[in-house]
């Protein structure tokens, strides 16, 4: 039973697109039907795979960005200008249209299930992806994990997920601007250092479990920090996308 299921995940199937709605300027929420979809944990992600008419192929993971209850399943994809599919998914992509997409991948960088103590998130830029799953699954269950998020981003008009992201009960956002802050803006501003970490996250003495998702130099300095102040390497769990990237 579970090699077959193994295999369900692992074969590529046919998505349909049946809504797409713009994020940012450069990002795009598209939401998928898949009628044998098994389901996924917040925080999995899948592949796509696109094929030209010569037959030439080019395949991208994308993190899932909709809690399991949801129907079907979000994907986020920001276009990059020298990218061979997010241009395609971003700009060409029309609700009707059908991708080959595998999944669900992953069971590491997964919400915890039957958590007690808090989780603490920390996202740089489109990182934030995966988070929004586990947000809306926390939300969706009901969960009373307490539950903050701790996001990097260059201005207000790159915010990613921002439905998922308004204030309510049990979670605690705080949101840095790394370039271009908002009118009147009083929160943090600049990348991610350790003194706003020390100042941003859930203390060492609540024995947080920490998620951190962003680019690769994002992900080390927050690594880095975040053992600097004592938070144990066992309880911080990373994912990093894309290439080099810069720092958020």
């Amino acid at each position: 039973m579970a090699a077959t299921a193994l295999r369900r995940r692992l074969s590529w199937q046919l998505a349909t697109v049946e809504a797409i709605s713009r994020e940012t300027h450069r990002v795009r929420r598209i939401h998928l039907a898949l009628p044998g979809w098994p389901g996924h944990r917040p925080g999995q992600h899948v592949d796509v795979r696109l094929t030209a008419e010569d037959g030439y192929t080019a395949q991208r993971s994308y993190s899932i960005a909709s809690a399991p209850s949801h129907s079907g399943v979000d994907l986020i994809v920001e276009r990059l200008d020298d990218g061979e599919v997010s241009p395609y998914l971003t700009e060409v992509l029309q609700p009707g249209d059908q991708l080959e997409l595998r999944g669900p991948i992953g069971g590491y960088f997964v919400w915890p299930e039957h958590r007690t103590e808090p989780v603490q998130l920390i996202a740089g830029g489109s990182g934030v992806v995966p988070f929004l799953a586990m947000i809306a699954h926390h939300q969706s269950t009901h969960s009373t994990t307490p539950l903050s998020l701790l996001y990097s981003v260059r201005s207000e008009h790159e915010l990613i997920g921002c439905p998922e992201l308004a204030p309510r009960p049990g979670l605690e956002v705080t949101v840095t601007y790394t370039r271009t802050a908002p009118p009147g803006w009083v929160g943090p501003t600049g990348r991610l250092d350790r003194s706003k970490l020390e100042r941003h996250l859930v203390g060492t003495e609540r024995h947080p479990a920490i998620f951190v998702c962003g680019s690769t130099p994002f992900v080390e300095t927050v690594a880095t920090g975040l053992l600097a102040l004592g938070y144990p390497s066992s309880s911080v769990k990373t994912e990093r996308y894309g290439g080099t990237g810069d720092r958020t």
